[in-house]
C-alpha cells in the first residue's frame, strides 16, 4: 500500500504537466469559445429604452449580418470601444445594442452625450438575458449573420490587436458572405 502511494504524487505531476503541454498548442488558447456558434441568436429582451428603437429577435433575422454589442454605461472598457462602435454605424454596418444591468436614464444619457452607434437596442436590467446569451460581463460582441445564426463570439472591448487581429477578419468575411 505505502509503494502505491509513493507513486501517487510523481503520477499526478505527469498528468497536471500533460494537460498543460496539450492545452498550450491548441488553437487560440486565449479565446473564450462559444456554445452558440453556428446556432440560432438567442432570444433578445422585449424591454428597450424610452425614444430609441427596441431590438427584436425579427431584426437579428433580416438578411443582413447584424452586430450585437452587450454594453453598459458604467463599464469602462464599454466607453473605450465606443468610438470603434460609432465608426461601425458610420461605415454601414449594422450594430444593434443590449443594455445590461443598468439604469435607462444612465443608458440614455450616455447615448445622448457620446453618441448611439446602434440602430436599436433591447435592455436587461437585471441580467437575467445575457446568461442566456452567455455573457459573463460587458462589452461582448457578437456577429450575426442574416439568418440569424451566430457567426462569432469577441469577449472584451473592441480595441488593440485582438480586435484587430480576429474581430475585423471575422465581420470582413460574414459581409462579404453576405453579399
Amino acid at each position: 500500500m505505502a509503494r502505491w502511494l509513493m507513486l501517487l504524487p510523481p503520477v499526478l505531476f505527469l498528468s497536471l504537466a500533460g494537460m498543460f503541454y496539450v492545452g498550450m498548442y491548441r488553437d487560440n488558447p486565449g479565446q473564450l469559445r462559444s456554445v452558440l456558434v453556428g446556432r440560432a441568436a438567442p432570444v433578445v429582451p422585449l424591454t428597450g429604452l424610452p425614444g430609441v428603437p427596441v431590438l427584436t429577435d425579427a431584426d437579428l433575422r433580416r438578411g443582413e449580418v447584424t452586430v450585437v454589442n452587450f454594453w453598459a454605461s458604467w463599464c469602462p472598457p464599454c466607453r473605450a470601444e465606443h468610438p470603434v462602435l460609432l465608426q461601425m454605424a458610420a461605415d454601414g454596418v449594422r450594430v444593434a445594442g443590449v443594455n445590461m444591468m443598468d439604469r435607462d436614464a444612465d443608458a440614455l444619457a450616455y447615448l445622448a452625450r457620446d453618441g448611439n452607434p446602434f440602430f436599436a437596442v433591447a435592455t436587461d436590467p437585471n441580467g437575467r438575458n445575457r446568461v442566456e446569451w452567455g455573457v459573463t460581463a460587458p462589452p461582448e460582441t457578437f456577429i450575426i449573420a442574416g439568418d440569424g445564426t451566430v457567426l462569432f463570439r469577441f469577449v472584451g472591448p473592441l480595441v488593440g490587436t485582438d480586435y484587430e487581429t480576429r474581430f475585423v477578419p471575422e465581420l470582413a468575411k460574414a459581409l462579404a458572405a453576405q453579399e
